[in-house]
């Protein structure tokens, strides 16, 4: 017989309705909004030198293979017609703005994980609205609307079908996975396709001879933990349709950092400039995601003999505003002074922050999908 805890954690709460919400192609969907000379071309926002990285691809683009954190040159050979476009963070956090707004319309408990996509626990919502469809369904409409962009809605009854779900029927799509059609419907899928299984995971699963979630499933917690640690206990119950973490609008994390090890070394600040841009995305994506700001960039750069220096900047107010990350990183790129210069590896660290708040629990409920 399980153990209490054991029984705890594999048997599925009662059901809430969850959405998970994903912008499509959203840095270069408002790109092409912006600017229409780039619609129903294939764009990427990012740098377009050697060094440059692809933050976000067009569906034009991604037609030819182009994908997010690509290098650019990789991408060009993919797609000699390709457009790059330089970011513009400050716009793309305003309209993310907008849609949160939208989100909290229906719901206080909104769980953002970018600036184009969150997590919404409507189970209990602000309009009194029974069907998680129909809210999904809205919140599509007043996105487009408002914003002229489209997004993608995953509806299920916890957070790894939601999310999921939303990816089942891009761009604009609307997928539901119902209570009754849950455990199923994971039976079936590929191992590919779980939220949370990289590439090396499912080809250490395929060792394994698990190939879709029913093969995973039949796995014992003791065999999943020996081959996979900790891990394995989140795929012995995601495998389940299991997923308790409640949707937390105010889930609050210590500190951030994020670093990129390079192919080649970078040899001039210029390509620094380049290379740093999508590390500076991925900051800003964390402080958006937690609304948790700090007064300290540090700025680590490792090189190819592996010695390493960091270099920091303290501002007098907690940074809220992207421009300034940039700007500051770019200040502190140009504070690395060595001949030659040969960085493998580039990090930014943002620390000194504002981390106090609540971590409400999401209520649960059974109710009609």
């Amino acid at each position: 017989m399980a153990s209490p805890d054991l029984q705890n954690e594999t048997t599925a709460p009662e059901h809430r309705k969850i959405i998970h919400v994903d912008m499509d192609a959203f840095f270069a969907s408002v790109e092409q909004r912006d600017f229409p000379e780039l619609r129903g071309k294939p764009v990427a926002v990012g740098g377009s030198g050697e060094r440059g990285v692809v933050a976000a691809a067009s569906y034009e683009a991604r037609k030819f293979g182009v994908r997010s954190a690509m290098p650019s040159a990789i991408a060009k050979r993919k797609c000699p017609d390709l457009i790059f476009v330089k970011h513009r963070f400050a716009v793309y956090r305003e309209v993310s703005q907008q849609i949160r707004a939208i989100f909290h319309d229906y719901t206080d408990l909104v769980e953002p994980l970018s600036l184009d996509e969150a997590y919404l626990d409507v189970t209990h919502n602000k309009k009194g609205i029974q069907s998680a469809t129909l809210i999904a369904r809205e919140i599509k409409e007043r996105i487009l609307e408002s914003t002229q962009l489209t997004a993608s809605a995953g509806i299920s009854i916890n957070k790894f079908l939601a999310k999921i779900a939303s990816d089942m029927d891009k761009p604009n799509g609307l997928y539901v996975i119902p209570p009754d059609k849950a455990v199923t419907f994971v039976e079936r899928l590929d191992i590919e396709k779980f939220h949370g299984i990289g590439k090396a995971t499912a080809a250490k699963m395929h060792q394994m001879g698990i190939f879709k979630g029913l093969d995973l499933k039949n796995r014992t917690l003791p065999d999943l933990s020996k081959a996979f640690g900790k891990a394995g206990r989140h795929y012995y119950h995601i495998s389940r349709a299991i997923d308790n973490r409640a949707v937390n609008p105010n889930r609050i994390r210590k500190s951030m950092s994020a670093e990129n090890t390079f192919e080649y070394d970078l040899t001039t600040h210029a390509e620094m400039d380049e290379a740093i841009t999508p590390i500076v995305e991925k900051v800003i994506r964390w402080m958006d995601k937690h609304e948790v700001y700090g007064k300290t960039l540090t700025l680590k750069a490792k090189f190819s003999d592996f010695t390493q220096v960091t270099r920091s900047k303290t501002y007098g107010d907690y940074i809220t505003d992207p421009e300034v990350i940039i700007d500051g990183s770019y200040e502190l790129i140009r504070l690395i002074e060595r001949e030659p210069l040969e960085v493998r590896l580039l990090g930014l660290g943002i620390s000194n922050l504002n981390t106090s708040g609540p971590d409400p629990a999401g209520q649960q409920l059974t109710l009609e999908f």
